[in-house]
């Protein structure tokens, strides 16, 4: 299985000012690939998907198939082959699992096939305290018996289905139990389900497999068991985090950029909160164009009021777009509060854009009050996580004179060959070795 190399000693010099101009393209959802490529473990049948966006992450969680004894290589530039016909293991390497939060997903679908599963904590991000208390309720009540050893060792003698309510509306324990529940016998009802776009993908391929799934897109799932489930073809559905990542770029170097492959019923919440900041965009039925110049001005609440963005479980706005959201409102006219209720890290990043020149006071690790237009110049920074390192690339983009940002392995975990698709775009950025 081919790999790409590791990045984790390049950076990215950018020289800002720049508008970008063109058509690019949506990648499919990182967040819909890999608990997708997890659930291919639930048949011994292949499993062909297609628009699978070609970065670190999925690249670790193929090593992880692999590693358990599923066949799993790239069969295009995004399409990804997967029959695990017979599983050769049902632990974790910690190595792998390490890289990766999304290593935990493996574990309802090995309990569902296997009977055993043992798991290491997982990796990822560093943005706060991430609970697995609500993966191991629900696995627990579907039947599982855990005992937690410095790894999480996990077996059951049959899935059950059962009545199960999160306590948190997880994206990931949500997805953990619907694999469990689509092999266990009879009907799992979780109450409290997550029901972001990702969640809504996996689900309706489960379907396509032969799982008997009703209340997608709601947060009560109710799983009717089957025996087996049969392999299939599958397209990633586009990635709205980066669409509007995409459109936070376009729109602080006022550039006109066209983006296709956009999912337009996945973007209801969040284009009335850049709205908010003044972002204009024009929604076509699988497109969307951020126009040139555009005026950012934050709108003021009723009264003129100090307007807040907050996230939240979907349909909020979603906690991965803090971060765009709060570069962009550097280059707004007004003053707006970034609440970030999910992670306490996640705004840790701000001192990156202070030392640019940006007006931020982080009041605690929850809430940054941001004042602009600011005007931005290019500094040496590091990216501590994917959709900080993104945010510094908006702010890197429109800033004055020229940024380094290092560590940029963490951007591509992300995003693919995020520096050959804005190019296209005109911007002049390169990778460069540290």
């Amino acid at each position: 299985m081919a790999m790409v190399a590791s990045r984790a000693a390049e950076s990215f010099v950018i020289e800002g000012g720049r508008p970008l101009n063109g058509t690019i393209r949506a990648a499919g959802n990182k967040n819909g690939a890999l608990p997708i490529l997890a659930a291919c473990l639930l048949t011994d049948e292949p499993v062909k998907l297609t628009n699978v966006p070609h970065i670190r992450d999925v690249e670790t969680m193929m090593e992880l198939l692999a590693d358990l004894g599923a066949d799993v290589d790239w069969a295009g530039p995004n399409e990804i082959r997967v029959q695990a016909g017979s599983l050769t293991s049902h632990e974790l390497d910690a190595a792998l699992a390490s890289r990766i939060r999304a290593s935990f997903l493996l574990a309802g679908p090995l309990l569902a096939r296997a009977g055993r599963a043992i798991v290491p904590p997982p990796g990822g991000d560093v943005i706060g305290r991430r609970r697995l208390d609500p993966h191991i309720h629900a696995l627990t009540e579907l039947g599982a018996e855990i005992e937690l050893n410095g790894r999480y060792e996990m077996r059951t003698d049959g899935l059950r289905g059962k009545h199960v309510f999160l306590d948190e509306a997880s994206v990931m324990a949500t997805e953990n139990a619907v694999m469990a529940a689509s092999l266990a016998r009879g009907e799992t009802v979780i109450g409290n389900a997550a029901c972001e776009p990702h969640i809504q993908d996996l689900c309706r391929f489960l379907v396509a497999l032969g799982a008997q799934i009703e209340g997608i897109a709601s947060n009560v799932l109710r799983i009717q068991g089957v025996e087996r489930l049969r392999g299939g073809e599958w397209a990633i559905a586009s990635d709205h985090i980066e669409v509007c990542s995409f459109i936070g770029l376009a729109a602080v170097t006022r550039g006109d950029v066209t983006i296709v492959d956009v999912a337009r019923e996945d973007l209801a919440p969040i284009v009335p909160t850049f709205k908010r900041l003044g972002v204009r965009v024009e929604l076509g039925d699988r497109s969307l164009r951020v126009p040139p110049d555009q005026e950012l001005a934050i709108q003021d609440d009723l009264g003129g009021q100090i307007p807040k963005i907050e996230d939240g479980p979907w349909p909020a706005f979603p906690a991965d777009l803090t971060s765009i959201a709060l570069a962009v409102a550097t280059q707004a006219r007004g003053t707006i509060l970034i609440f970030e209720k999910m992670f306490e890290n996640r705004l840790f990043f701000v001192d990156k854009l202070v030392s640019m020149g940006a007006r931020i006071i982080l009041c605690d690790p929850h809430r940054a009050v941001v004042t602009g237009p600011a005007k931005l110049f290019g500094q040496q920074m590091a990216s501590p996580d994917i959709r900080a390192g993104m945010a510094m690339l908006i702010a890197s983009l429109c800033a004055e004179g020229t940024s380094t940002i290092g560590n940029v392995a963490e951007i591509d975990r992300g995003y693919e060959r995020i520096d050959e698709r804005l190019r296209a775009l005109g911007a002049q950025i390169e990778r460069v070795d540290t």
